[in-house]
């Protein structure tokens, strides 16, 4: 096979992501999808699901050095199918993405890699725990503590990362709708990190403390076809208290779902409606025009808040283009978090 002929066959699926945001609305033929009533097994479950078309390990952290700086990182390692089924060697029909980023005050830093399955370049093990991709790894025996590592042209991190608490289900029991028409995921968070660990900075290494959060997430059709992308919120206030949102935009209207989180890890599901989620302010980034200041609300929780982007300009430049950041909350409650938003 030529140079160009394998990028282009390690590329098509990451390409056809790019339909409806990341093809997530596509055809789904003959891949396993989500029902209610899943039995979540652990250890398997943190390892891949090749049987479902698209999965993601999506860590992110709130940091800040002795200074009082704040800055955010990501690690995220995705895995995309052919068609679903495993293979050895080049016949696996597995590919995988990962992306790396650190945003200071000032900056914002990210790397992209991409392998195809079956030749240990990139993957997943469930137990003991290890996803990674070249020399990125996130690793540990379980998800309760991890090794974090991954670097870029002008960046790097080496973080270590301890588990508070106990993991989190959305939705039904970790079965997370996505739209009116019914489409869904499996997902669920570890959201107690405790982090520490250097990162490393084009002037300077920096130590650094804060709080990290990881979703997992599977499915093969998590959006409806009209759906063109989302807005996704994880926010850790000050009173330990926790909220996990999201906005799915469509063309029939947005679909929003929340999960309230206590500190002793406690969930309440919060359905489509429970959570307004409003755009206050605009930043011009990548030639689009991307909210980096919101305002929350659900007078259900008492929650009446505003957020705004640490970097505004935290724009993903990658091969699927996106926006992603940390976060600082105001209002009824404070605290810092990270927001993601797609198909801008």
């Amino acid at each position: 096979m030529n140079v160009r002929a394998f990028i282009l066959f390690v590329l098509l699926p990451i390409a056809s992501w790019a339909q409806g945001y990341a093809g997530l609305g596509g055809s789904a033929e003959g891949f396993d999808r989500p029902v209610p009533g899943y039995s979540f097994e652990f250890p398997r479950d943190h390892g891949p699901h090749p049987t479902y078309r698209i999965e993601w390990w999506y860590l992110t952290a709130n940091l800040r050095d002795a200074d009082g700086s704040d800055y955010g990182i990501q690690w995220t390692l995705f895995r995309s199918a052919l068609k679903p089924s495993e293979a050895d060697g080049w016949q696996s029909p597995q590919i995988w993405m990962g992306h790396a980023a650190v945003t200071t005050p000032d900056a914002h830093y990210f790397a992209e890699r991409l392998s195809r399955g079956g030749v240990g370049q990139a993957g997943v093990t469930a137990h003991p725990f290890e996803a990674w991709i070249d020399e990125w790894h996130m690793r540990g025996g379980d998800l309760d503590t991890l090794n974090l590592t991954a670097n870029g042209v002008d960046f790097g991190y080496d973080l270590q990362l301890q588990a508070q608490g106990s993991l989190v289900f959305h939705g039904d029991a970790g079965y997370s709708v996505k739209s009116a028409d019914g489409q869904a995921s499996y997902y669920y968070s570890q959201p107690f990190y405790t982090v520490e660990g250097i990162l490393h900075l084009p002037d300077q290494d920096v130590e650094v403390t804060g709080q990290g959060w990881l979703d997992r997430e599977w499915s093969s059709q998590p959006l409806a076809e009209d759906q063109s992308g989302w807005d996704w919120f994880s926010l850790s206030f000050d009173s330990g208290d926790k909220l996990m949102a999201f906005r799915l935009r469509g063309d029939r209207g947005d679909y929003t779902a929340a999960t309230w989180i206590e500190p002793d890890g406690t969930v309440t599901p919060l359905p489509d409606g429970s959570v307004k989620l409003k755009p206050l302010e605009t930043t011009s980034v990548a030639q689009r025009n991307v909210p980096t200041r919101w305002h929350l609300s659900s007078p259900e929780l008492g929650v009446d808040i505003d957020v705004i982007a640490v970097t505004p300009k935290a724009w993903m430049g990658t091969r699927f283009e996106y926006w992603e950041g940390p976060i600082t909350i105001s209002g009824s409650h404070t605290g810092r978090g990270y927001l993601e938003m797609t198909g801008y």
